[in-house]
């Protein structure tokens, strides 16, 4: 229980956080930051961990997540935007063979817009996108377990969500607040129905603290990023109790690029909640992981 109200204390922590910021930095000196640059904070970076992984996740050599983002638009002052990404996750196991077990395919498109010309610190977006894993077995085994190994897992959703984005002058920070609603459309005959999430909300907070590079005309990237996140699952979930706190998932990164590299940066992620990784989505996990990402942002 009180491993539980630690959670929900993070949670609420993440959401009022975010609040206060946002509203003590609107009297800040706003500068322009890039549809391109908010756009690639909320598609998220790719990254590869070490197998190192403190927690009940089985044991890994790596996971990797993959997120190539292909944009498209007029021109760089428009403030619309499409986004084109083939995102994969995929788990290499400590395993005979060294398995990678049914990857994580999230194909999605995802649609910008500025709301306001002027101060370009709105921005609302709608993302449409599937997740499945590329499987076609049946998705019970017969002891009535679900199928890990071949078990066919497949879901569609839409979300809708609004980021905000501001400069600390005193920090010399960038950060970015989004909350979102996300509804899954399956078929009425598809499996999760019934214990996987119908719907979430999503909130996250993230800031960048700019690296000087000693030239105003050239593009500065942040050497160090804070990022907190916070989900409330909505609907049947897995769980025998499915109480409430079972509905909240919460993640923290700290990324860090040292100065000699071009655009790899560490990282370290304590994430706990929800398994990601398609149909392991019955496992709740707790843990700490170690990496290297990749961050191209540029401000």
């Amino acid at each position: 229980m009180r491993s539980r109200k630690i959670i929900f204390t993070l949670y609420v922590t993440i959401f009022l956080t975010s609040s206060f910021f946002t509203e003590k930095l609107k009297a800040d000196t706003i500068p322009s930051v890039s549809l391109s640059t908010i756009s690639q904070v909320n598609q998220g970076n790719s990254y590869i961990t070490f197998p190192a992984d403190i927690g009940n996740i089985e044991p890994l050599w790596f996971e990797a997540n993959l997120i190539p983002n292909f944009n498209i638009r007029t021109n760089k002052e428009s403030r619309l935007m499409g986004v084109l990404t083939s995102q994969i996750i995929i788990r290499m196991y400590r395993e005979y063979s060294y398995p990678v077990k049914t990857p994580s395919y999230m194909p999605q498109v995802t649609m910008y817009y500025k709301l306001c010309k002027e101060r370009k610190n709105s921005t609302i977006f709608l993302r449409l996108a599937h997740h499945s894993n590329g499987q076609d077995g049946d998705f019970y085994l017969e002891n009535g377990n679900i199928n890990l190994e071949s078990g066919d897992f497949s879901t569609n959703y839409i979300e809708l969500g609004l980021i905000r984005t501001f400069f600390n002058q005193n920090l010399n920070a960038t950060q970015f607040f989004r909350s979102s609603f996300r509804a899954d459309i399956r078929e009425a005959d598809n499996e999760l129905n019934g214990i996987y999430p119908e719907a979430r909300w999503k909130n996250s907070f993230s800031v960048f603290k700019i690296r000087e590079n000693g030239n105003k005309n050239k593009p500065k990237k942040a050497g160090f990023s804070l990022k907190a996140d916070a989900e409330l699952m909505f609907g049947d979930i897995y769980t025998q109790d499915a109480n409430y706190f079972d509905r909240i998932n919460v993640g923290f990164t700290a990324f860090y690029t040292p100065k000699f590299f071009e655009d790899i940066g560490f990282f370290i992620n304590f994430y706990h909640g929800q398994d990601y990784y398609n149909i392991y989505f019955n496992h709740q996990l707790t843990t700490i992981r170690f990496g290297i990402m990749t961050e191209l942002l540029r401000f």
